[in-house]
């Protein structure tokens, strides 16, 4: 059995490994604990600034920050970021300030909390944002790794990371094999390419071996990087496979499925069939029990598969 790990954590162990970078500053809106900022809070206070439930003005103040030189890293839950949307957009993106912001407890996944605390939307909304580059990385290694490389990015960043312990899958990866903007194939196969963000790409792992029982042969790939979508892979896959599913815990508009949608619709047209939250709210209950109530798990994902290759 893999490690199981949240990917949340992964993101407070980058921001402890990036403290040598006297130029790092970490901003809170209450939630530290919870974002796992906390630990640079304790190790580096007078480079943390706790701004209260304040996530808009937490976003300017990270604004002025990165305009004087500073890399700030702002977090909060994924649902309490899109407060300070309007603040992201003008106060962040339009002057391409380098702001990484870092939504956590996204998605249904993040379970009891229930509908008013699963943001299945952030994906969509932060990738119509000129400038904003979007990560949903799978594992805390990939997390960890993803969030590092945004230290030297001259654009701004929204990630999203999950609040519930999910497979490692990077444990003994070359760190170099993980980059923002270039997705990473996980299982080649020739009948199905399966292309999964976050929390369902073990879920899409688990699907590929259900289908290679009925000898279907599958490609997985994580795309943790949903803007700029690697769209030499998708291309890539698409002409190797002629079927596509996308995977995500977040709804079917404008996330994963309506990035890789709207490419194919401009290329080759290849059959895609999205999993995904089906334009309605979660509700509360066990990150298991959700999976499985949105349609969201392996079996779902390898029902989307077979549908997708009918289509061909």
């Amino acid at each position: 059995m893999s490690r199981m790990a949240a990917t949340r954590d992964g993101y407070g162990q980058a921001l402890l490994e990036l403290a040598g970078n006297e130029k790092v500053v970490v901003l809170e809106a209450d939630l530290g604990k919870s974002t796992k900022s906390l630990h640079f809070r304790k190790a580096h206070p007078h480079r943390t600034i706790s701004c209260g439930i304040g996530e808009q003005n937490m976003l300017l103040v990270a604004a002025g920050l990165a305009s004087s030189g500073y890399i700030p890293f702002a977090s909060t839950f994924a649902i309490f970021t899109e407060r300070a949307f309007e603040q992201m957009r003008n106060g962040v993106a339009r002057p391409n300030l380098a702001v990484h912001l870092c939504g956590s407890h996204g998605g249904t996944h993040t379970g009891t909390d229930g509908s008013s605390a699963q943001s299945i939307e952030d994906l969509a909304i932060y990738r119509t944002l000129p400038n904003v580059t979007v990560l949903h990385p799978c594992d805390d290694v990939s997390t960890r790794i993803l969030t590092k490389q945004l230290a030297d990015s001259r654009y701004p960043s929204y990630t999203r990371t999950a609040r519930n312990k999910t497979p490692v899958l990077y444990d003994d990866v070359d760190p170099n094999a993980i980059q923002i903007g270039k997705g990473i194939e996980l299982m080649d196969g020739s009948d199905v390419a399966i292309i999964a963000c976050g929390v369902l790409v073990s879920e899409s792992l688990k699907a590929a071996e259900s289908l290679k029982e009925q000898g279907i042969h599958a490609t997985v790939i994580d795309m943790h990087t949903i803007k700029p979508l690697d769209t030499e892979l998708v291309d890539r896959v698409a002409t190797r496979c002629g079927a596509i599913v996308t995977a995500e815990d977040h709804s079917i508009i404008g996330g994963l499925g309506g990035a890789v949608a709207e490419h194919l619709s401009s290329t080759s047209g290849t059959p895609l069939e999205r999993v995904g939250v089906r334009d309605r709210f979660g509700e509360s209950g066990q990150a298991d029990e959700m999976l499985e109530l949105m349609e969201l798990s392996a079996p779902h994902i390898a029902k989307a598969a077979l549908k997708a290759i009918a289509r061909k």
